[in-house]
Parts: C-alpha cells; sequence; structure tokens
C-alpha cells in the first residue's frame, strides 16, 4: 500500500547521497551539487544525520533556495530543495 506522500513526491533533476556523513559534510556536498544546477532544478538529498533537518532548513533560509518537502523514514531523511 502507497501513502499519500509517495505519490506527493517532486520530480527531481539530480539525487545527493550523503548518508552516513556527519556536519558540515552533507551541506558542504549540497552547496557544491547545486552549484552544477540550474534555476529551478530540484535535488533530492539523502541523509542520514539528524543534525542535517536542521542544517538544511537553515541553509535554504539563508540562501534562498526552496525547501519543498522533507520526509523522514526509519532509515533516513530525504530533502527535496529547489534551487533558486
Amino acid at each position: 500500500m502507497h501513502t499519500m506522500s509517495e505519490f506527493a513526491r517532486p520530480i527531481s533533476d539530480r539525487q545527493l547521497d550523503v548518508s552516513g556523513l556527519k556536519c558540515p559534510m552533507p551541506i558542504l556536498r549540497t552547496k557544491k551539487t547545486l552549484a552544477e544546477m540550474t534555476s529551478g532544478e530540484v535535488l533530492e538529498i539523502h541523509a542520514t544525520d539528524p543534525a542535517t533537518k536542521d542544517d538544511l532548513a537553515a541553509f535554504a533560509r539563508q540562501t534562498g533556495h526552496v525547501l519543498l518537502q522533507l520526509i523522514e523514514t526509519e532509515a533516513c531523511l530525504v530533502f527535496y530543495l529547489k534551487r533558486k
């Protein structure tokens, strides 16, 4: 059975797996990947460090990128970030 969130997930243009990395590496990798993308593209980020939740939200606010969605599972956090 599918949950509503599975159908509502944004379409991503690129994926970034920072699972297993601790702060500040997930943000640094995210920043580097976003620099290679064009405005309006969506980056899907998979992370396991709980601190990434607050760090990525703050990063989005400070840089103007849009955090479209955060999905929390037992295994990881999945973020959808739209490049400004």
